[in-house]
């Protein structure tokens, strides 16, 4: 069923997060002059994500100015949404006020896990967000250069982190809790720990290696060891907002907005969901960079498929590798096959520092292009995964939770 718009004024679209996500969706949309879109952000810049672990070595600020990467004609709102209406097809605002919508792209990105372990949401420093990786700057500055620091957790955060640090001369351990770089093939994994072996990252890896809890001094693992560390950085896991939750709509456990294969709420088909804060048939994709533009474009493309009463694309393959810089030098793309499984081949070394620094250099160019021309991203477009998540989404349960019955 297609919603039915009227064409004799102006089709309104809210985006909420002005991430990846939410900027791709947001440009993409200009692209239709009937449309009018506005954006709610609670930040005034854009937020470099990758590049976050940067920001805590000191390389890069991990901030781009809007003006560079969102379309003129999108209307940027400083402020937090508290609440969906999705009846009203409206949203309030932290700010106070309302803003109504005829199409909602909610795009709220993700940040870091509340933790459970003991002594770590008050002693450990989280850089899943900006604010948080501010945070550490200047609690990394009054620790001694030669005093211990600890990185907890062997994903792209924590790997990053440890390198980028040890690249100043910092001391660090860097705390696996299991395997080191899980998503990893075990090619990668050895030329990761290379690398990190020569950086002089100490690595702590293996069974009994999650830490059970943080302490002002350092860490006490599962197993009993004490590692000592004059600050402990916490890159465990992501979390997602609860605005769905809050607001009566469909979410998988992680509290990710639960959609079909178009990326249209089970709930609602005005609201369109995009980014780590998207649950698409309860198989949610990687949270990634990676995966949040062409999300993004996908959403944007939901909605004017609906504007235009076409039947909107499902999703197609997104994820093609997984890169990692190890410092400023090193780095390591690993490539992946279409169910985004790690294989063999990789590029690591000065070329894999340059393959990442490019990823990085692009991103905020291809939203950019997209803010100057509307449509000119296509990498989502691409079929060739579909087989594969077909036969993922076999494994997902058939009858997914509901909340409320879908809105015309």
């Amino acid at each position: 069923m297609n919603a039915q718009t009227d064409t004799t004024t102006p089709t309104h679209v809210v985006v909420i997060g002005g991430g990846y996500a939410g900027v791709m969706a947001a440009n993409r949309l200009t692209g239709r002059p009937d449309v009018t879109v506005t954006l709610v952000n609670p930040r005034p810049s854009f937020v470099h994500r990758i590049r976050l672990h940067q920001l805590v070595g000191g390389s890069d600020s991990a901030v781009v100015a809007y003006e560079d990467v969102l379309a003129e004609r999108v209307r940027l709102v400083v402020d937090t949404v508290t609440r969906i209406d999705a009846p009203g097809r409206g949203v309030d605002l932290a700010g106070g006020g309302t803003l109504s919508y005829d199409y909602l792209v909610y795009a709220v990105g993700s940040g870091s896990a509340d933790p459970s372990v003991p002594g770590a949401a008050g002693l450990a420093y989280p850089i899943g967000t900006l604010e948080e990786a501010e945070r550490l700057r200047p609690a990394l500055d009054a620790v001694p250069a030669t005093a211990p620091v600890l990185v907890v957790g062997a994903g792209p955060t924590g790997i990053e982190t440890a390198a980028e640090l040890a690249e100043t001369g910092r001391p660090v351990t860097l705390v696996c809790g299991g395997d080191l770089g899980p998503y990893l093939h075990p090619r990668g994994r050895r030329s990761v720990a290379k690398r990190l072996a020569g950086l002089g990252v100490s690595v702590v890896d293996g069974p009994g290696t999650k830490v059970a809890a943080v302490r002002s001094d350092g860490v006490l693992l599962a197993d009993g060891r004490e590692l000592p560390g004059a600050l402990t950085i916490w890159t465990v896991g992501f979390g997602v907002p609860d605005l769905a939750l809050r607001s009566g709509l469909t979410t998988d456990v992680l509290g990710r907005l639960l959609t079909d294969e178009t990326l249209t709420s089970v709930d609602d088909e005005r609201i369109i969901a995009a980014g780590d804060s998207a649950a698409p048939s309860g198989l949610p994709l990687r949270m990634s960079c990676q995966a949040a533009m062409p999300l993004g474009a996908q959403a944007a493309d939901t909605v004017l498929s609906r504007l235009a009463a076409e039947e909107p694309e499902t999703l197609g393959r997104p994820f093609a590798a997984q890169c990692i810089s190890l410092g400023r030098a090193d780095g390591i793309f690993q490539f992946a096959n279409r169910s985004d499984e790690a294989v063999w081949f990789k590029v690591d070394g000065r070329l894999g520092a340059k393959l990442k620094e490019t990823v990085c250099t692009v991103v905020p160019k291809h939203l950019a292009e997209e803010a100057h021309k509307p449509g000119a991203y296509s990498l989502h477009r691409g079929k060739s995964g579909g087989a594969a998540r077909a036969k993922q989404l076999q494994g997902v349960p058939a009858e997914a939770p509901a909340t409320a019955g879908r809105q015309g």
